[in-house]
């Protein structure tokens, strides 16, 4: 053993400053080639690879294939790949307020050059108005129709254009035509309210004409044509309200609001009354606004964030004037400015990412077409068209600032359990990423904690690179460093052979040394 000790120095006396500098610069490199490697992996997964790794092949190995913990059970990380929803599994809602194509989406691209709408949620769209403006038989199928079809499933938008008005020559009163076009031709408002009101005209002539055939005697009722006209009206009548809206009609446009909802009640699913309260906090109708959220804040309906954060506007609207941090810290908070804090911490765990664009923290982009409820998608969407309603009471953002954090020491951990509403869905992040355009940093919460061997590997990498730059301005001091320490090294290792040989047989130490 004294012999090998012996050989080892020899050899570490041997080596030049060359050597280590080269050691440590490789070691360095490829600890920074792992760090980049884990982090890429870490942002698209939401996990650490070596800790996956080792979870699924080296437990299960190690443990023989039993008792242990799953791996869902032993990382719990909200954006585990393996655990993780798939974006098909989140409920993706149209949004309410949703802006036009060419007179407002076309108009940023053309500034910018930047897409504001992603593929997944113009396909969404597509979708939808295939659904809405068509009917489920063949039979009930129009020539225009199906051209439309067609239309709504392209992808370049002059070949949609150049379909709507192939259906408009096969039937010169084809409502769905004058839509698209509405949505996508038109460059301006006024255009766009236009067109609609060319396609309401063509839209009532059709429901018209369908119901003095129905009433003939030798008719055969056909239910999908009827449903496919009144969702076509339905859809014009509430593009022509926001229209209005738009064009600083406001009060035209509530009144059109609210006679679409008293004319089709049963039609709550497409969330129509966030755009008559959006439109009432405009003219600043509080009483009406606070009569809608009576009927529509109900424990039995659906939330948004539309919802939630409006009521936490009106109830902050009745102290924030004088709100002082530094007074209800001294006195303790009243009856209504507990309410209001308490309606703001239920907005906020509802949906956690509105307060940084509400608060500016965060840049605001256009909307997507398509929103999922609690996800970065519809914070946008709300506090797009919502900033100008809470910047109007005076004080509103300084009590939200003051008291949105607050939220979250009221959840219970894990969020899992949930507090006010259900457990925050872990699919959000995924369905966003689709919905929300690339240039735009999306949102996560709650927080992704940096697995062990990130931090690891880049402890490492940080350590070698500054043994590399020592080792290359310093080569014989970081020598004669490197040399004491395997020398430290080898005298433990060696006094631990020679304890070993008294108890293992010499025959084995032969049969090792000729290996």
């Amino acid at each position: 053993m004294q012999h090998t000790v012996k050989q080892t120095s020899v050899f570490l006396n041997t080596l030049t400053p060359k050597f280590y500098v080269a050691l440590t610069g490789t070691s360095s490199l490829i600890s920074g080639l792992i760090l980049i490697f884990e982090w890429c992996y870490f942002r698209k997964y939401g996990t650490s690879f070596i800790e996956q790794v080792s979870v699924s092949h080296l437990r299960p190995l190690l443990s023989g294939g039993e008792g242990g913990p799953s791996p869902a059970g032993l990382f719990s990380v909200s954006g585990d790949s393996e655990s993780r929803p798939s974006v098909s599994e989140c409920k993706v809602w149209r949004n309410p307020l949703n802006l036009f194509r060419g007179s407002e989406y076309s108009r940023y691209t053309w500034v910018t050059g930047k897409e504001p709408l992603t593929y997944y949620d113009m396909n969404l769209s597509a979708q939808d108005h295939q659904t809405f403006f068509s009917c489920d038989t063949q039979q009930q199928l129009r020539p225009e129709d199906a051209v439309m079809q067609k239309a709504w499933r392209e992808r370049n938008p002059q070949s949609r254009i150049k379909a709507a008005y192939q259906a408009i020559e096969l039937n010169s009163e084809c409502a769905s035509a004058y839509v698209l076009l509405a949505e996508e031709e038109a460059t301006t408002i006024a255009e766009a309210e236009r067109l609609f009101k060319q396609a309401l005209r063509n839209g009532e002539l059709a429901l018209y004409t369908h119901y003095l055939v129905l009433c003939g005697a030798d008719a055969v009722p056909s239910p999908p044509a009827a449903g496919r006209d009144t969702n076509l009206l339905v859809y014009i009548k509430r593009r022509l309200a926001m229209c209005a809206r738009k064009l600083g009609r406001v009060k035209e446009a509530v009144k059109m609001i609210r006679e679409l909802m008293k004319e089709f009640p049963l039609l709550g699913m497409l969330n129509i009354h966030e755009n008559l309260l959006e439109a009432l906090l405009e003219m600043q109708a509080y009483a009406d606004v606070q009569a809608v959220l009576a009927k529509y804040d109900d424990i039995s309906l659906p939330k948004s964030a539309t919802i939630c954060y409006t009521s936490a506007l009106l109830k902050a609207r009745a102290v924030s004037d004088k709100f002082s941090p530094e007074a209800a810290s001294r006195r303790g908070l009243s009856t209504a400015e507990m309410n209001a804090v308490e309606a703001i911490h239920r907005a906020v765990e509802f949906n956690p990412h509105v307060p940084k664009y509400l608060l500016e923290m965060k840049s605001l982009i256009l909307p997507p077409e398509h929103i999922l409820k609690r996800g970065d998608s519809e914070a946008v969407a709300y506090a797009f068209f919502h900033l100008q309603h809470w910047k109007r009471v005076e004080g509103a953002l300084n009590l939200l600032h003051c008291t949105w954090e607050g939220t979250f020491r009221m959840i219970p951990y894990p969020l899992e359990k949930g507090h006010l509403f259900y457990p925050y869905p872990g699919c959000t992040e995924s369905a966003d990423r689709e919905l929300l355009p690339s240039f735009h940093e999306v949102s996560v919460y709650p927080k992704k904690e940096l697995p062990f061997f990130i931090l690891f590997t880049a402890g490492l990498c940080s350590f070698t690179a500054v043994l590399a730059m020592l080792t290359h301005q310093f080569p014989e001091l970081m020598g004669v460093f490197a040399k004491a320490f395997f020398s430290t090294l080898f005298v433990p290792l060696g006094f631990f052979i020679d304890k070993m040989e008294s108890f293992m047989p010499a025959s084995f130490w032969h049969q090792l040394s000729r290996i």
